[in-house]
């Protein structure tokens, strides 16, 4: 008896030890390496976002849809983005990252391919819902992923960075989608986003485990081995990072779970029913499908300037502040919207939301939601609070829809205002400062 408690100390004290070296370690190739094949695959889930946008305007105005079937080819990406979440979730947590990591770029490239060449909405609905399905677990293992191959007091510096070069992809994107849409039809953007999501795949496929995910499970030679390469250009001195602050502090799952839920679901509601419906939105004003999309890419051109405001600011601000004050700046810029009647004042306001809701997802979805759940459970905490957002976002574009049919566009603004305060209030009154924390 005395020698199993020997030997599981000597086992605790030893993956304590690994794991400082982790929180202080200095970036290595094998880290680059994570960041870039992480930051290429978020990038890839905006992109696809994004495209659904501007394919799903192309689908209307070329009669291929009607505005109800449109919302239901939105609604099953959003649904397969909520199945992918959870089922990552889970199989991160309980068999790896790796795993997790491993078939969901190869679910959604099949399927995108396969969506090229749908005959009919049904056939290219399901195969929405299946892609979705694969690039739903993207979201989740990414920022975690980063977040768990970053030293602690550097998490917020390269979980920012990761939403800049995600968050890149949705101007690109749409750039690229004003000019193959029009000249090549909408099948050539699920032909190239499939293609893409094929080589990713194939570059993944050596990907490591997070060393930390392995010290929860006993499996300390293995993490060892990992955090030697993690480590080879040695650790940072207190007095090189902005603080030497090494607090260690605990939060419930349940009390995670709850501000996750709330933060990541009013940012995602918010971004989505405005920027999956601003093609479609400017369509229904009576700009032509060529400008309506060449419109939407200016104003995602605040997508990667509002990660990288994001970014610089969230270890400066901390997290709880810059969060809060920025969802308090959606609803301003949401409600201001409403009233806009100019091309100019349409764009230049939507750019500006643009930029303020990124800043939400550069701190919200790659940083603040990860940071709130321990190593054992963070892909389940993730992947839940993901999930539930999707699901909220099934049903809103068939809410959209009927507004958009029914009543006035100017209701979804309203929306946006509203969720956004609801947000705020929850995260001033509740939501923790995990800036520069350990959580245990």
């Amino acid at each position: 008896m005395a020698s199993n408690t020997l030997a599981s100390n000597v086992i605790t004290s030893s993956s304590l030890s690994l794991e400082n070296q982790l929180n202080s370690a200095r970036e290595t190739p094998l880290f680059y390496k994570v960041f870039g094949l992480a930051g290429a695959g978020i990038m890839l889930d905006a992109a696809d976002v994004y495209v659904a946008s501007a394919i799903n305007g192309a689908l209307i105005a070329t009669k291929f849809a009607t505005v109800a079937q449109g919302s239901i080819f939105l609604s099953s990406g959003f649904l397969g983005l909520f199945f992918g979440s959870l089922i990552a979730g889970y199989i991160g947590d309980f068999y790896g990252r790796k795993k997790a990591y491993q078939y969901n770029l190869l679910l959604f490239g099949a399927f995108t391919l396969l969506a090229a060449f749908a005959p009919n909405m049904i056939i290219l609905t399901i195969c929405r819902l299946l892609a979705a399905t694969g690039l739903g677990a993207e979201i989740v293992t990414s920022y975690a992923v980063v977040n768990e191959f970053a030293p602690v007091r550097r998490r917020g510096h390269w979980s920012g960075l990761t939403a800049i070069v995600a968050n890149s992809g949705a101007p690109l994107t749409l750039l690229i989608a004003t000019f193959m849409i029009p000249t090549f039809g909408w099948r050539s953007m699920f032909l190239l986003l499939g293609v893409l999501a094929m080589i990713l795949w194939f570059a993944r496929r050596h990907f490591p485990e997070s060393p930390r995910w392995l010290l929860t499970k006993g499996r300390t030679a293995e993490a060892n081995t990992i955090i030697k390469q993690l480590t080879s250009r040695g650790l940072y001195e207190d007095d090189e990072l902005k603080s030497q602050n090494k607090a260690v502090i605990h939060i419930s799952f349940g009390k995670g779970l709850f501000i996750a839920i709330v933060a990541v679901s009013a940012t995602l509601l918010c971004q989505y029913t405005f920027t999956t419906w601003v093609p479609t939105l400017l369509l229904k004003r009576g700009i032509g499908i060529i400008h309506s999309i060449g419109f939407s890419a200016i104003m995602m051109l605040g997508a990667p300037i509002g990660s990288a405001i994001g970014a610089a600011l969230v270890d400066r601000t901390g997290r709880k502040k810059l969060i809060g004050v920025s969802f308090v700046a959606v609803a301003l810029l949401g409600f201001a919207y409403a009233y806009e009647t100019t091309t100019v004042g349409i764009v230049l306001n939507g750019f500006l939301l643009t930029v303020t809701l990124y800043i939400l997802i550069a701190t919200v979805i790659s940083i603040y939601t990860n940071e709130l759940f321990e190593t054992s459970h963070r892909f389940r905490g993730a992947g839940i609070a993901n999930g539930v957002s999707k699901l909220l976002n099934v049903l809103m574009p068939t809410v959209v829809a009927m507004v958009i049919t029914q009543f006035s566009a100017t209701f979804l603004y309203y929306g946006i205002a509203a969720i956004a305060v609801v947000a705020a209030l929850v995260i001033f009154i509740w939501g923790p400062e995990t800036d520069n924390k350990i959580i245990k």
